[in-house]
């Protein structure tokens, strides 16, 4: 783990004024490498500015958003920085359809989308192909965010039906800024963005960021180094060659979550700044992740386009924490009436030394494919043929989890406890999983009117598991194909319509450690969506979407039975997942600008042979979510807006039976944005104030290896930011 960086205000301004003149021919160069126009069309939230092709993670091929026959969402680079996001918790409160599924802070996060917890190995991607889920979220160099909602078969093979968050990469521009941030914590922050087209045909962009954050939780401080380089090169006039690297270190203390009291009770009396477990010798979680791709598009005509893409992605992760877990060896627990993996009802907890350094996860993965546009008749065709490669290792050290002591969450000071003697082993691989798969979709037209999508992905899976000594324990095969199809109606120049269906298939959940078939990896499940909506764009600067689904799988959930730890991991009946989903994205007046979503979604089991886990909503998948975000320019004050948002939450169940539910709430968030010109240059000021009246919220009562754990939302933060053109 390299150590982390406090960069100078002389060092930012030498980085900043490195010589990089545009000429008029790089401009013109810049302006030429657009994207294909055949990509999916980014929903921009700037008045005045077209939709730009964007998506490379699209299930259903080329196509602009409204003739996308899914629902997705983008938020583009000036959101975020408005909004000042800073982890995928953060970035999932902007979208009604995203949840928290265990989301600590100090540690790699996960999120759900639909209600489904993304897989780390497939549910996240940059520039459209995979990259480990497992590393700390970076935005620097990140023009915009896509979230694909629902199945995507085709675009991803296997995967959790949920669907994919995918960051497109800033690409070589002239520009050169500056930023500088703090927060009411008193966190430090630095970033700089310096591009330049050095001839007509390459450019460059160079981003960096240096995080000193001062958590609002005690002892969790922590450190952050980011840097990254992208290259562009037109090669001829029909070729293109796109490079993006990026390589970032952390270091910070990680938060547990709290868990129910006796199975039965939410804490009550909760600090938000208390440290659960808490012990000085406890050492920070070290994230070192490593990201690249390189992409050749290459024009063979007006028509047919091949595009080649090699992915690479790495994470290490030194995991330290002193972790607080179950009462098995509280006072009130000994007796075995009250389940082990809770807290005690009075409060105690146990604390654990857990340590698992250099765990490593890789990700590799190959695409070709040839896209082209032809006409059989009257008849017009989009097609889009392809193959890919894609492997995923995993390789980990035994690891220490060792218990420690016995302490209560009410305690302002945690006992210090002896660590464990032992120390983690050598390491092994545990895991390569490997997929090959051909796909192919055609998107027929007839007339202006009709569009039908029809197409697939025949996926071959391999995926070998190993124990903690390298011995082989588990060999998948399997070969699927998932078909999609889907029917788009152009109702009027604004107005589109579709419906779709869509199968895919992921990976089975591995049993608990606490159930009778410990560390098991059940089957790969198949699951199937229907999916029908409506997308209305009534001018380039405001998009309306609407989107009704249905999205089933096999429920795998731990079983009450007679067994001799009185639990066994079983897919049984069904878990389907129907919902409505509300977007609204864009410029309302040229002055007010608006991000909106609402999610209405009906989570239930069936079939699954536990009466009391069915008829009630699932756990940490609230009913009803809601996400408004405005900005609003005053008139009376050229450069200066006025921002407010508002994030609401029904009741979320915390526990399979159902009984036990984290109350709802709403969170109001307010800011303001400056622009203004200093000396010939832009300057722009973002002040961001979330959790503006200090809500007390549980934000997850997401699931990590069968277990249930609750995360409050942060209390009330402020930011500010501002940003010098150089």
């Amino acid at each position: 783990m390299n150590r982390c960086l406090r960069p100078t205000l002389l060092a930012l301004a030498l980085c900043a004024a490195l010589p990089l003149h545009a000429s008029e021919a790089a401009t013109d160069a810049a302006d030429t490498s657009d994207r294909s126009p055949t990509d999916l069309a980014a929903v921009r939230v700037q008045a005045g500015k077209p939709a730009s092709a964007s998506s490379r993670a699209n299930a259903f091929g080329g196509g602009s958003w409204k003739d996308t026959p899914a629902s997705v969402n983008v938020l583009d680079r000036s959101y975020l920085e408005q909004r000042q996001v800073r982890s995928l918790s953060e970035l999932a409160s902007n979208d009604a359809s995203l949840g928290d599924a265990y989301a600590p802070v100090g540690y790699y996060q996960n999120v759900a989308i639909r209600g489904f917890a993304l897989d780390a190995a497939t549910g996240y991607r940059f520039n459209g192909l995979s990259m480990a889920g497992e590393q700390r979220l970076a935005l620097e160099n990140v023009e915009s965010v896509e979230i694909l909602k629902g199945e995507a078969g085709l675009a991803a093979g296997v995967m959790a039906p949920g669907g994919i968050i995918n960051y497109v990469g800033k690409r070589p521009a002239e520009v050169r800024t500056v930023t500088l941030g703090t927060d009411s914590e008193g966190s430090r922050y630095a970033a700089v963005d310096v591009g330049h087209w050095l001839t007509p045909r390459f450019g460059v962009r160079f981003n960096a960021a240096w995080d000193a954050s001062d958590s609002y939780i005690e002892h969790l401080d922590g450190r952050r180094n980011f840097y990254s380089l992208a290259a562009d090169w037109l090669i001829g006039e029909r070729g293109k060659l796109e490079v993006d690297a990026n390589y970032q270190t952390s270091s910070q203390r990680s938060a547990s979550g709290y868990q129910l009291l006796g199975a039965s009770e939410l804490p009550r009396g909760v600090d938000r700044d208390h440290l659960l477990g808490y012990q000085p010798w406890q050492m920070p979680v070290g994230i070192a992740s490593t990201n690249i791709t390189v992409q050749h598009t290459y024009d063979f005509s007006s028509r047919w386009q091949s595009r080649v893409a090699l992915g690479h992605s790495r994470t290490v992760i030194d995991d330290n924490v002193a972790f607080a877990y179950g009462c098995y060896y509280a006072a009130q627990c000994a007796d075995g009436s009250v389940p082990g993996n809770y807290f005690a009802p009075n409060g105690d907890y146990d604390v654990y030394d857990y340590r698992s350094p250099d765990d490593t996860r890789r990700n590799q993965q190959a695409r070709a494919e040839l896209r082209g546009r032809f006409s059989t008749g009257s008849v017009g065709h989009e097609l889009t043929l392809g193959g890919e490669t894609y492997r995923r290792t995993v390789d980990r050290r035994p690891s220490v989890n060792e218990y420690v002591g016995t302490t209560n969450y009410h305690d302002g000071q945690v006992p210090v406890f002896d660590p464990s003697p032992l120390q983690p082993g050598p390491s092994a691989r545990r895991l390569d999983s490997r997929q090959h798969a051909f796909f192919a979709l055609d998107r027929l037209s007839f007339g202006d009117d009709w569009q039908w999508l029809a197409g697939g992905r025949y996926v071959r899976l391999d995926e070998r598991a190993y124990d903690k000594r390298g011995n082989p324990q588990r060999h998948s095969r399997l070969s699927r194909f998932l078909p999609q199809t889907a029917l788009v109606w152009k109702a009027t120049d604004q107005l589109n319509a579709y419906a779709s269906y869509v199968r895919g298939i992921s990976l089975g959940q591995e049993a608990p450690f606490w159930t009778s078939n410990a560390d098991t990896f059940l089957p790969a499940v198949e699951s199937r969506q229907l999916e029908a909506g409506v997308k209305y764009a009534p001018n380039e600067a405001l998009s309306v979407g609407a989107a009704v689904f249905r999205i089933s799988q096999p429920y795998q959930y731990a079983k009450p039975d007679d067994s001799d730890v009185g639990f066994t991991f079983v897919q049984e009946g069904q878990q389907t997942h129907t919902g409505l989903e509300l977007t609204a994205n864009g410029q309302l007046t040229d002055a007010l600008q608006v991000v909106a979503s609402a999610s209405v979604l009906r989570a239930r089991a069936r079939d699954a042979g536990t009466p009391a886990y069915e008829g009630h909503q699932l756990v940490n998948v609230p009913k009803v979510r809601a996400s408004v975000h405005l900005a609003y320019a005053l008139p009376f004050v050229q450069g200066l807006q006025v921002t407010g948002g508002w994030r609401y939450a029904s009741a979320n169940v915390a526990r399979a039976g159902g009984a036990v539910r984290a109350p709802d709430y709403s969170v109001f968030d307010a800011g303001l944005r400056f622009q203004h010109r200093l000396h010939e240059r832009a300057v722009t000021w973002n002040l961001s104030v979330d959790n503006v009246f200090n809500r007390f919220y549980w934000r997850d009562t997401g699931s990590s290896a069968g277990d249930y754990y609750l995360f409050p939302g942060a209390p009330r933060q402020a930011r500010l930011s501002v940003t010098f053109a150089l």
